[in-house]
């Protein structure tokens, strides 16, 4: 009861008719013993309660008077607190009465009790003790405490949301199309993502979300559309993550069905005719009526171009006409993702999610996603590695890094140059200011003892003290990749395809008559529809499958080095890198295994946490340390830009480009290609031919077929 009179004649005086019992509740919620370090701490404990009191008063009005609380409690509780007057005895505040302001006696504390007491609403007390409480055991928690679904270490997000919004969205009153996220925090485990971050997607945008392996890109997407950051109810999200589950639905019913309102209304139509049917003449008036709406509700959505509108996009990530007549559990998981892409593309939701689109796609179905993308109607946010895609997609980028997000205009070109343009003129600023505080300190170190110059001297450190705190421009690392550099070199040819044929069956041919061969300086980059056999080719290569005619060359001292996303599917996730590593390659100490994945940026925790905790990116750089740790002098790699960041994918580019050995390679990616390989093989229509003018003349013949389709 130290100070409980203070608080009171605060809280009474902006809450004249506020009653007894809840002004003891308030009053002795500040005065219990409890910690407030901050205005914020006082707000969360008393400020739902002192909203409920009147509900007039607004956000800024009802912290201002907690700033005035906590103002008394700093005075009370500091040097002060020697002048409190101690009672001789307990005061019980429900028998007293506060002193009117009005009257002039400031010995006295205390007013005369109102005649007309209201009753306290119970409930509202409850719910202010029960708030109090839960934030005191918060507090006996252990900060960044991992949340764990199903025994996994799963991400968390918080959030503080202002009142005005919750108001908004509780009546129901927002109809913006805008998404405004603000001021939220990320963890995964004890590892903090973001923290105090915002951003804006303006309605019709196209933003390209982009970052380091690990920084969160993927966790940011699932907690938005999980919705565990709040914004409008009313806007409808959409996320391609999962693949469609496998059926016995065709492929472009399961488009179609994504479309709820026309699959509502088709099977209400279908239900009207039966009914008409089974009347037997006796036909009720009604049933006519409500068909007659179903086909204007029908003709509206024109619901007849559906279909037509479906196949069209299934054509353009791949699907032939045959192929849209298979059901879904005829696909493998690949081509299941596509159709779940193909259903988001359909249904066009206020908010469209991506993540790494195209890493499920040849070259000429991320072409075609490129053009079909442009005209997107509302807004999108894509996670991708694929530069040449954010520049024909992205309108905007938002650059996660450092805990928190930067938003930039225009496409991944244009922000590369803004933000390297930033940086410099940061570093800049910040060794203008490092020089400034150079000269002054100079200047006080040199007239400290100079009684003449004391006065000058005192004023130098006074300005010193206060300019602001000077931190150092953050630069993310050079991602760096370390393929072996000693081999031992062999004479060509080292690798061979000899009038190779193969196929699944004598009702499924792959390719016949093809004639390869690769030597220690060659760069050949794979291309091809998906299906075409790129994967096939390579496991003859590697000698996995046995052509069906022709002959495989191998040179004897031939150490490949073969990287698959099927590595990263069958690595034990309980495990962690160096386990994993030691499991493959056992036997060596474990400063060995450091070592190796360090090469590959697996460093510090990386390489002791969990794989199942990684991010895409960072489990294949633990790929490419298996694959590099028998030192091969070849490389065979199918698609290995899938889950890496943008500066990993230029990494890998410069690392293949100095690998002293030869190297094939399976990818859609252009600017991988265009730094690595010297010619093209393209895989289709029963054959693998080289292709005279490399990607450009890829692309042509590509984007000739698009005109032909049209």
């Amino acid at each position: 009861m130290r100070n409980m009179a203070v608080y009171q004649k605060i809280i009474k005086h902006e809450f004249p008719s506020i009653d007894l019992e809840l002004l003891d509740y308030v009053s002795g919620v500040l005065d219990g013993g409890e910690e407030f370090n901050n205005v914020d701490d006082v707000y969360e404990a008393i400020g739902g309660v002192l909203h409920e009191v009147n509900l007039d008063k607004d956000e800024d009005c009802i912290r201002t008077i907690c700033r005035k609380l906590y103002k008394t409690l700093q005075l009370n509780g500091g040097e002060n607190q020697q002048n409190a007057i101690l009672l001789d005895a307990p005061v019980q505040l429900s028998e007293q009465g506060l002193e009117d302001e009005s009257t002039n006696d400031d010995k006295s504390i205390w007013m005369a009790t109102r005649e007309n007491v209201s009753q306290v609403n119970k409930k509202k007390l409850e719910k202010a003790e029960a708030k109090l409480k839960a934030k005191q055991e918060r507090r006996l928690l252990q900060p960044d405490q991992p949340v764990k679904q199903n025994g996994m270490v799963s991400a968390s997000a918080s959030q503080a949301v202002s009142r005005k919004d919750v108001k908004a969205e509780a009546a129901g009153t927002s109809r913006a199309t805008d998404i405004r996220i603000e001021n939220f925090d990320i963890a995964f485990g004890e590892k903090v993502l973001l923290k105090e971050a915002s951003f804006t997607l303006a309605f019709g945008r196209r933003y390209g979300l982009v970052g380091r392996n690990g920084a969160g890109k993927s966790t940011l997407l699932k907690m938005i559309a999980s919705r565990e950051l709040q914004f409008q109810s009313h806007i409808s999200i959409l996320h391609v993550e999962q693949e469609v589950i496998g059926d016995d639905t065709l492929a472009i019913d399961s488009v179609l069905e994504c479309d709820e309102l026309r699959t509502k209304l088709l099977k209400d139509e279908k239900e009207l005719h039966m009914k008409i049917h089974d009347s037997s003449g006796c036909t009720d008036p009604s049933l006519g009526a409500k068909l007659s709406d179903v086909y204007a509700k029908l003709a509206e959505i024109e619901a007849d171009k559906a279909p037509s509108r479906a196949a069209m996009i299934l054509n353009g990530l791949g699907f032939s006409s045959n192929m849209q007549s298979q059901t879904t559990k005829e696909f493998s998981g690949g081509w299941r993702m596509r159709i779940a892409l193909a259903r988001a593309l359909f249904s066009k939701p206020d908010l469209l999610l991506l993540d790494e689109p195209t890493n499920m796609l040849d070259i000429k179905a991320i072409l075609w996603l490129e053009n079909y993308l442009q005209d997107w109607p509302t807004t999108l946010l894509i996670v991708s590695h694929d530069k040449k895609f954010l520049n024909e997609v992205a309108t905007d980028m938002i650059h996660q890094h450092s805990k928190r997000l930067d938003a930039y205009k225009g496409n991944y070109e244009q922000f590369f140059k803004t933000k390297t343009e930033k940086h410099k003129n940061q570093q800049r600023e910040y060794e203008a200011q490092m020089q400034f505080r150079a000269h002054v300190q100079t200047f006080i170190d040199r007239f400290r003892y100079n009684a003449n110059r004391a006065a000058l001297v005192q004023s130098k450190i006074k300005q010193l003290e206060k300019l602001p705190k000077l931190i150092p421009v953050e630069k993310e690392s050079e991602v760096i990749l370390r393929f072996p550099a000693e081999l031992q070199k062999l004479s060509p040819p080292i690798l061979q395809l000899d009038e190779v044929s193969f196929s699944y069956g004598p009702d499924v041919p792959i390719f016949g008559s093809v004639d390869l061969s690769a030597n220690m300086e060659s760069r050949i980059c794979i291309v091809g529809e998906n299906g075409s056999g790129k994967t096939t080719l390579l496991k003859i290569l590697l000698g996995e499958f046995n052509p069906v005619a022709g002959i495989r060359h191998c040179h004897r001292n031939l150490r490949i080095g073969y990287f698959s996303q099927h590595h990263i599917d069958t690595m034990k996730f309980d495990k962690n890198a160096i386990e994993v590593m030691a499991s493959r390659f056992p036997g060596k100490q474990i400063e060995q295994y450091r070592q190796q994945l360090g090469s590959f940026g697996v460093t510090g925790d990386l390489a002791t946490r969990p794989v199942s905790s990684l991010s895409g990116g960072q489990k294949s750089r633990v790929v490419f340390a298996l694959m590099c740790a028998g030192n091969p002098n070849f490389f065979i790699l199918d698609e290995p830009t899938n889950h890496l960041d943008i500066e990993t994918v230029e990494a890998l580019g410069k690392a293949l480009s100095s690998f002293k050995g030869g190297v094939i390679l399976v990818s859609h990616d252009e600017s991988l290609i265009r730094v690595v390989c010297k010619e093209l093989w393209v895989c289709g229509e029963g054959s693998v031919r080289a292709m005279e003018g490399g990607l450009d003349e890829y692309k042509k013949m590509v984007e000739k077929e698009f005109e032909q389709q049209r």
